[in-house]
């Protein structure tokens, strides 16, 4: 049993990491589907009032509210595959639920990209309500998300994924990490590498890698597969 959770500020990635677990035929649990489900049953739209409803939850019903929710999903999908991935967790509470229920078989990742990167492939998009348009905009939705303690969730991340690269190197990396991966033995030394060690795996300061080319537009941006795959924006 291996449970796979993702962690990441909106426009990172997470959902294009979905998408390497969908293809490689691993089931993926989205904990925006809860939040999306609760909007539409309170009549609200999920386009615009999803991070309204988001923090409504958890308020109504304490900080694991989502998390908690999820967990008859993922167990579910665990009695006829051996690994699961759970997308969108998005604070240290969530995390100590799914440590919790799954021990050492739990495995966090979080994709980190910069702001301006995010912002474009948010704009490739061309999903999301703009802001103008009486959507949210990409700062808010950072500062809602780090307002649920995204930031300690990601400090507590066994992998630490630099998506800045392009979309087929991110894939490639997430897939690696799908296939051969890190389950709970490999949790101490990971984290106690710091994040260095995974950036220098993506290209950070490791002198052998392919350098990082974040001027390219289409930076970790597949709008062909983003419909259901970064499902975080907007997210609880």
């Amino acid at each position: 049993m291996h449970v796979i959770g993702t962690v990441g500020l909106p426009g990172s990635g997470k959902g294009e990491a979905a998408t390497v677990a969908r293809e490689d035929g691993i089931p993926v649990v989205t904990m925006g589907d809860v939040v999306r489900q609760e909007t539409a049953d309170r009549g609200l739209d999920p386009t615009k009032d999803h991070g309204t409803v988001a923090q409504a939850l958890r308020e109504e019903n304490g900080p694991a509210a989502i998390a908690e929710r999820s967990l008859p999903m993922i167990e579910d999908r665990l009695q006829n595959h051996e690994t699961v991935l759970v997308d969108g967790i998005r604070s240290d509470t969530e995390v100590d639920t799914f440590e919790e229920r799954f021990g050492e078989s739990f495995t966090l990742i979080s994709i980190e990209a910069p702001f301006e990167v995010r912002a474009d492939r948010i704009d490739a998009r061309g999903r999301d309500v703009r802001e103008a348009d009486g959507g949210e905009g990409l700062a808010a939705r950072d500062e809602r998300e780090r307002g649920f303690g995204m930031d300690d969730a990601m400090d507590r991340a066994d992998i630490v994924v630099e998506n800045t690269d392009s979309l087929e190197a991110f894939h490639e990396r997430i897939r690696s990490i799908i296939r051969t991966g890190s389950t709970g033995d490999d949790r101490d030394s990971d984290r106690d590498g710091d994040r260095d060690s995974d950036n220098n795996e993506s290209g950070g300061d490791n002198p052998e890698a392919e350098p990082e080319s974040e001027s390219e537009p289409e930076l970790g941006v597949d709008t062909t597969t983003e419909t259901e795959a970064e499902t975080e924006e907007p997210q609880p």
